[in-house]
Parts: structure tokens; C-alpha cells; sequence
């Protein structure tokens, strides 16, 4: 299976075809709903898309962390991360075909 990363200009690409929008409409519609969706997250609030998955931001504490090279302690600052859950739906689209192939 070849990998291949999907581009906002894929995302306007097929906008464009499936709705009919003018090319740069369908730009200004894949970027409004990018940011509006990195603007919640921002906030700390969960991004749910149905059939698809949610989004949300997990606050991770602070620790002591270990250089795997050279053995040495440093401290890690607490931070924000990003995680993702996928929707049933779409595990069960990603693993379609797969029961029963090996």
C-alpha cells in the first residue's frame, strides 16, 4: 500500500468537484473550516466530526525525562498535546477487507 499525504489543495480539489464551487471558494471553505476547528482546540475544547472521529487537547504534567543516549535527567515542561480518536465507523472503513486475509 502506497502512502500518500492528503493537502489542504486536495481538500479544496475535491470540494470543488463535488459541490461546483469556483475553485477559490472551495479554497476559502476547506481554510475557514481548518481554522475554525484549530480555533476550539485552541480554547481546550473537544472537535467531534460525526462518522469520523473527535479531536481534543490532553493536558500532559510535568516530569523528569532521560537522554536515551547519554543517560543524563532533564526535566520535561508540562504541556498541551493533541489527540484523536477515530470514530466505529471509521475504524471499521479502514479495516475493511481485512478479516479473514491473512
Amino acid at each position: 500500500m502506497a502512502s500518500r499525504t492528503v493537502t489542504r489543495a486536495d481538500l479544496s480539489e475535491a470540494v470543488y468537484r463535488e459541490l461546483g464551487l469556483s475553485r477559490a471558494e472551495s479554497a476559502d471553505l476547506v481554510e475557514a473550516i481548518l481554522e475554525q476547528i484549530a480555533e476550539a482546540l485552541a480554547r481546550g475544547e473537544k472537535v467531534k466530526i460525526s462518522s469520523f472521529g473527535t479531536f481534543e487537547v490532553r493536558e500532559k504534567r510535568g516530569r523528569v525525562g532521560r537522554n536515551p543516549k547519554t543517560g543524563e535527567e532533564a526535566p520535561i515542561d508540562p504541556r498541551r498535546v493533541l489527540a484523536f480518536r477515530p470514530s466505529h465507523v471509521l475504524k471499521d472503513r479502514m479495516n475493511e477487507g481485512l478479516n479473514g486475509a491473512a
